[in-house]
Order: structure tokens, then C-alpha cells, then sequence
């Protein structure tokens, strides 16, 4: 155990954000745009819905779920329409974050929201171009009584606003009946079809006559923050493959003479989306991308000098990352070099991150694979492969006793359950070692009738937003346990012998 207890380790255990000020802001803001319309406001609604571990990250005390909370508040005036783009469903898309495709992350939002009493209006399968897998998912939303439709590319887009802006454009789409104030337009990844959806619907919508507004909820960048600021510098991070760049919102300038943060998509597209509105509505509601949005994120920050030091540490987090989807062909070396180049911007270094620097000096000694863990109270606990078990599952098993004040000698693990499953693993899957999520099982199983066992499983809710780094790349199964403990998991760029 390597003890620590940095200035910094405890301004990152902070909070550093206001919650509560975030809900009754952000609630406000989206009340004042519905009413600015009169009739009805379709909302894009950008990043992560549930579990946004990412903001929670960048912003120390941010609640995962709290963008549920908030709608929430508004479901007496809300309904969701979701958009899944066609080409995502064919190629098998996966969420990063939770390792599930986008088929099943739509619908675990659909059901999530379900719970809530927040329906789902509708499914949009955008971008449709004849795609077997997107057919056959269609089939199955309407097996489960769920409403939905086909988008196709829209005719004339993006240059003739004429053919846009009418029944060949997005008069051919789709019209999805809606009946509440506020319409959220939100998806289970990027580029789903969200702004095609809504403009489309806004088409309809002033053809029946009702005064429809656009708005766009998206939580970075944080336009009201400067452009270098290190949680812009992460968004950028977050968004290397992409190719998100921020900049200064010149519309937005040029109109208030104030500055304000935006990204090369919405700058480039603002023009021709201003025109759109405009052929649409018959008038021109904003004069910048910033004037489309309606994200009160930056208002609700409630220590500056923390959120600042974790948002360098998600820049960090995110090259470690982008190195090893290098590594394992995902994406090309520009990716890593890109976020490298924001890092040099803000002065960091891979060292910086404490956790990096115990497990590789750890590796040296134990000539094995390690993974370090640093408590909150900048303890580093460290765990290496065995002939037993995985590095992940002995780093968690050291400091779930470490936590209970359970002595290192003591062994939770009875070799009765051990060999059994040993031999399991070896002749049925071909693996000669326990998983943390097999340790994890075996643990729970014993915990009845061991009180030590049920000590050091109380602990496991106290991994979550504690750093931890493995000195070489992890399975997907080892990746998405520690994830789901709420560890910020980062590996080095190398295979495991």
C-alpha cells in the first residue's frame, strides 16, 4: 500500500458542483424557451441522458442521473421522441461506456423513462437507406408497442433550402404526432439524426399550423466558460474522433460583442440551419449557435480550481484510452496524437496521474501485471495477476479489506469455492483464472455465512469515481466490472503476454 495525501487527491474527492441550483436552473431556462414559441419547443438533446459518468467526472459531485431528474420535473409538459441511426443498427455500433450496442442502449432509455412516467412518443430509424438490420429492429419496436418510423436522407440538403423546406424535403419524412409542450429529441449516441428529426417535425408542425419552436440542450462545451479552460480542452478530448474543435462563436460576437464557446459543427452549419428555420417559420429566432442553446451548466459550478484539476485528469484519462483503441486497431494513431496536443496545451503528463506511476513501479517489482487503486484519501492499494486470479479482481479483493480494516493475511476466498471453480473455468472455458466478476460471485455466495466476507463487501460502493490504472490492457469482461463498480479505469498501451 503506498500512502499519500496530496492537496490535490482531496480538491478532486470535493464537490465541486451545484446540483440542485443545476435543476432549477436548467428547468427555468427550458420553460422560458417553451414559452418564447408559445405552442411547442422541439429540444435536441445532447450527450448522455442516463449515467453520465463523463460530466461526473469533469464536474467532482455531478450527479450521473441528474439530467433525469430534471426532466423528470417537466414530464406533465414532456414527451421523448428517440432517433437511432439505420447505419449504426447495421454495423453493430457499441457504446464505449457500457459495451452495449445502440439498439439495446435505446432501449434500456426507453424503459428507464417508461419507469418514470416520461413516454416515449416514438422511434425515428434515421438515415435510412434500405438496411436489413435496421428493418428487422424496426419490426421488433413495434413488437414491444413501440411507434416506429422510417427518416430517409432529406432531398436538397444542405445547399437548396427550397427543396429542403418543402414536400419532396421534409414534407416526404415521416410526421410523428405529438400532443405535449416540450418534445426531447434524444438518441443512444452521435450522429443519430436528432437535428434532421426536429426540423422535419417543425415542417409538419407549421404546416397544421402550430407555432413550433428548435432549441438544443448539450452540456459541453460550456459556452460560458473560456475557450482554453480545461473542461473545454476535455470535451475536445471526449470528442477526438470526431474531429470536435472549439471555437470562439463569431455570430454570437459579431451580434453582442461578447464572447462564447461553440464547436466547428454548429458554426459550420448555423448559416444553412438560420435559413432553414427562417423558410420554415417565417422569421429568425436566433442570431448564433449560442443562441440555440439552453445549457445552464456553467452557472452552476461551484468551485473553479477543482473542476479545472479534474477535467485535466479526464484529458489524461481519455490519451490513455485513445492509445490503446490505437493499439487495438479501433482508431488511427491522429486520434491519440490529437488528444497529446491538448495535453501539451495544459502542461500535463501521463506521470500526473498518481496511479499510473505506483502500478507501473509495482509491475517492476512483482513482474507481473498490476493494477493500483488510490483511495480517497490518496492511499494507493495495488493487485497483480496470480496463478489464482486476474490483477483486477486481487486489486479490488486488497482494498475492499484495506477499507474494512480486515487484515492482509486473512483470505476471503475459501479454497473449497477456489479449486471448484478453477477447474470450471479450465475445462469448460479454456481460462486458467478468476475474474474479478467470478471473485465477486464467489464472495457474494459465502457472504451468509462469513461476517468478514459481508464486511469487506459493504465496502464495494465506496469504489465508485476512485482512480485505478492496470499496467497492461484488459479484457472487455475485466474492463466493464470495474466500470460497473464506478472505477475511472485506465490502462498502458500493451498486450498482456
Amino acid at each position: 500500500m503506498i500512502k499519500g495525501n496530496s492537496a490535490k487527491n482531496e480538491s478532486n474527492q470535493a464537490v465541486c458542483f451545484d446540483n440542485e441550483k443545476y435543476i432549477k436552473l436548467q428547468g427555468a431556462k427550458i420553460d422560458e424557451r417553451i414559452k418564447m414559441f408559445g405552442n411547442k419547443l422541439y429540444l435536441e438533446f445532447g450527450g448522455k441522458i442516463l449515467d453520465d459518468t463523463p460530466a461526473s467526472r469533469v464536474f467532482p459531485g455531478y450527479r450521473p442521473g441528474i439530467k433525469v431528474e430534471m426532466l423528470e420535473k417537466l414530464k406533465d409538459k414532456a414527451e421523448i421522441i428517440f432517433c437511432i441511426n439505420a447505419e449504426h443498427i447495421e454495423k453493430g455500433k457499441m457504446r464505449a461506456d457500457n459495451n452495449i450496442s445502440y439498439e439495446a442502449e435505446l432501449l434500456r432509455l426507453i424503459d428507464r423513462f417508461n419507469s418514470l412516467g416520461l413516454p416515449t412518443t416514438a422511434v425515428v430509424i434515421t438515415l435510412y437507406t434500405g438496411q436489413a438490420a435496421a428493418k428487422k429492429f424496426k419490426d421488433q419496436l413495434e413488437r414491444r408497442c413501440i411507434k416506429a418510423y422510417i427518416h430517409t436522407y432529406t432531398k436538397g440538403y444542405p445547399t437548396d433550402i427550397d427543396v429542403i423546406v418543402s414536400r419532396e424535403g421534409y414534407g416526404a419524412q415521416a410526421y410523428i404526432e405529438t400532443t405535449k409542450p416540450l418534445v426531447v429529441v434524444a438518441a443512444p449516441g452521435p450522429n443519430s439524426g436528432k437535428l434532421a428529426t426536429c426540423l422535419s417535425q417543425l415542417y409538419h408542425e407549421h404546416k397544421r399550423g402550430v407555432r413550433a419552436g428548435y432549441a438544443k440542450f448539450e452540456t459541453f462545451p460550456v459556452w460560458d466558460l473560456p475557450l482554453k479552460h480545461p473542461v473545454n480542452v476535455a470535451y475536445e478530448a471526449m470528442t477526438a474522433d470526431l474531429g470536435d474543435v472549439n471555437m470562439i462563436d463569431s455570430f454570437h460576437l459579431e451580434k453582442y460583442g461578447k464572447t462564447a464557446v461553440n464547436y466547428n459543427r454548429d458554426l459550420l452549419v448555423f448559416p444553412v440551419l438560420k435559413n432553414i428555420l427562417y423558410k420554415i417559420t417565417g422569421c429568425n429566432p436566433y442570431f448564433s449557435p449560442t443562441d440555440m442553446g439552453v445549457n445552464m451548466i456553467g452557472k452552476c459550478i461551484s468551485n473553479d480550481k477543482c473542476i479545472r484539476e479534474a477535467a485535466c485528469d479526464e484529458v489524461i484519462r481519455r490519451y490513455l484510452g485513445a492509445l490503446c483503441d490505437y493499439k487495438n486497431g479501433i482508431w488511427g494513431a491522429e486520434i491519440p496524437e490529437r488528444i497529446k496536443i491538448l495535453m501539451d496545451e495544459l502542461g500535463l503528463n501521463v506521470t500526473d496521474r498518481r496511479v499510473v506511476t505506483a502500478a507501473a513501479k509495482n509491475k517492476t517489482v512483482k513482474k507481473s501485471n498490476v493494477v493500483a487503486i488510490e483511495l480517497a484519501d490518496g492511499q494507493i492499494v495495488t493487485g497483480r495477476d496470480t496463478d489464482i486470479m486476474t490483477a483486477p479482481a486481487a486489486a479490488v479483493i486488497n482494498v475492499i479489506k484495506a477499507l474494512g480494516g480486515i487484515e492482509d493475511k486473512i483470505h476471503l476466498l475459501s479454497p473449497d469455492h477456489v479449486g471448484p471453480m478453477l477447474r470450471l473455468k479450465k475445462d469448460v472455458y479454456q481460462e486458467t483464472k478468476l475474474t474479478l466478476s467470478d471473485v465477486l460471485m464467489a464472495l457474494a455466495a459465502s457472504a451468509a455465512i462469513n461476517e468478514t466476507v459481508e464486511l469487506a463487501l459493504s465496502e464495494l460502493s465506496t469504489l465508485r469515481g476512485l482512480e485505478a490504472h492496470s499496467t497492461t490492457m484488459l479484457s472487455g469482461v475485466e474492463i466493464t466490472a470495474l466500470k460497473k463498480l464506478g472505477l475511472n479505469i485506465t490502462c498502458t498501451a500493451e498486450f498482456a503476454n
